[in-house]
């Protein structure tokens, strides 16, 4: 079968040298990358490099080889164009459609999916120039993943830094997969919450579960994938943000709930994908709890949390506001589902069975999901994201 293939765009930025990572994830996994370098990329990363990775000749300018029509044929020929990093300046000629070099010529003649990992100084892309040609760009189709948050060049720290090279390859991995140019949560902002809260008994020792996070950051990851803007609330997951996600990171159901309930409110949708404690303790020792010679230890009294899927299904933050609940359930367990999803007023539940080794901490997840309108939707054991995306699919339904 022929090999997919990717281009990769490279402007003229310092994180240049972190798009050898990203070149190195794309052919190791088969597909085939044409790197097409800016004349300022080249000053970062040189042309012999970007050759030696990906094994195909490196052309900066529409006057090499002529007679290929490079300007017109590389990016017909795409099944993706990626560009990372993306400067301001980049995303301006994109948005308003310059064409003075080979990047930006390919990009007006591709008709594939189109990605931008942005990476400039805070200042850059919080302009109002920059956000603009990010909404143009957006509103066309084109998938602008949210830069990370951290260390720039010098001392500058704050939001504009390139997101990790392996997340922008999963991202980009997803946009392949859907084979669609059109991401269909372009414009919509949607909230996710991942992990398990802990509930904290005194400094070292905590009240907690097994969900290790990895089902909810499927649910960033594709939603990004599909053009959305994406916060996901994180709760003691840590795995490596998502490419283009906001992440807000708790640790107790309390801290979710104030975060969930921020977030939502100008959210189209909200998945509620983490374990959420459904007691705390009543009391919290401010020193370690000692055990004691010939004593039992004193009863730990409980207290209820909030019920956070039931407080947001109730008060929708907008009309049309989309719910999806999760319920990990050991026994009777679509039984159990429906009686949940009646309970707590969502428009979907997605039901599983968990247990010693199931679903905590797996790759993968098997589940079926509920819906207010009574359907049903079940899901065959798969990698997580598949899961995720059908959520999704049953989501944007809702949502149009």
């Amino acid at each position: 079968m022929d090999k997919p293939k990717v281009v990769l765009g490279v402007s003229g930025g310092i994180a240049a040298y972190k798009a050898c990572e990203l070149l190195r994830r794309f052919t190791e996994s088969g597909h085939d990358v044409r790197v097409v370098p800016t004349a300022s990329a080249l000053h970062f990363v040189g042309a012999a490099t970007w050759s030696a990775l990906s094994g195909n000749p490196v052309a900066t300018e529409v006057w090499d080889d002529v007679h290929q029509v490079p300007h017109v044929r590389i990016g017909q020929h795409a099944d993706l164009v990626v560009v990372a990093p993306a400067t301001a300046d980049m995303l301006a000629k994109a948005a308003h459609g310059l064409a003075d070099d080979l990047l930006t010529n390919t990009l007006l003649t591709a008709r594939c999916p189109v990605v931008f990992a942005p990476a400039m100084h805070t200042e850059m892309w919080e302009h109002p120039a920059t956000q603009e040609n990010v909404a143009t760009l957006r509103r066309r189709g084109a998938v602008v993943v949210e830069p990370a948050v951290g260390r720039l060049t010098g001392v500058d720290t704050g939001k504009g830094r390139l997101p990790d090279p392996a997340e922008i390859f999963e991202l980009c991995r997803r946009v392949l997969a859907r084979g669609v140019t059109e991401p269909d949560l372009k414009g919509r902002h949607v909230v996710v919450s991942a992990g398990g809260t802990r509930e904290p008994l005194d400094p070292v020792r905590f009240l907690g579960n097994r969900s290790s996070g990895k089902q909810g950051y499927a649910l960033a990851r594709t939603a990004a994938a599909r053009g959305a803007r994406v916060t996901l609330v994180s709760a003691n997951a840590g795995l490596p943000d998502p490419a283009g996600v906001d992440v807000v990171r708790v640790g107790t159901a309390v801290q979710l709930r104030e975060a969930v309930l921020k977030a939502a409110a100008d959210a189209d949708a909200v998945v509620m994908a983490a374990a959420v404690a459904d007691f705390r303790p009543a009391a919290y020792a401010a020193g370690k709890i000692k055990k004691k010679d010939g004593q039992d230890p004193d009863p730990v009294v409980l207290v209820r949390n909030p019920d956070i899927l039931a407080e947001i299904s109730a008060d929708r933050a907008r009309p049309g506001q989309v719910v999806v609940g999760f319920a990990a359930e050991t026994d009777d367990v679509l039984a159990n589902g429906r009686a949940k999803l009646a309970r707590k007023g969502c428009d979907l539940l997605v039901v599983n069975e968990v247990g010693e080794r199931k679903t905590f901490g797996s790759e993968e997840n098997e589940a079926v999901v509920l819906g207010a309108d009574g359907s049903e939707t079940p899901v065959p054991h798969g990698p997580k994201e598949a899961l995720a995306d059908t959520v999704w699919d049953l989501v944007v339904r809702r949502l149009d």
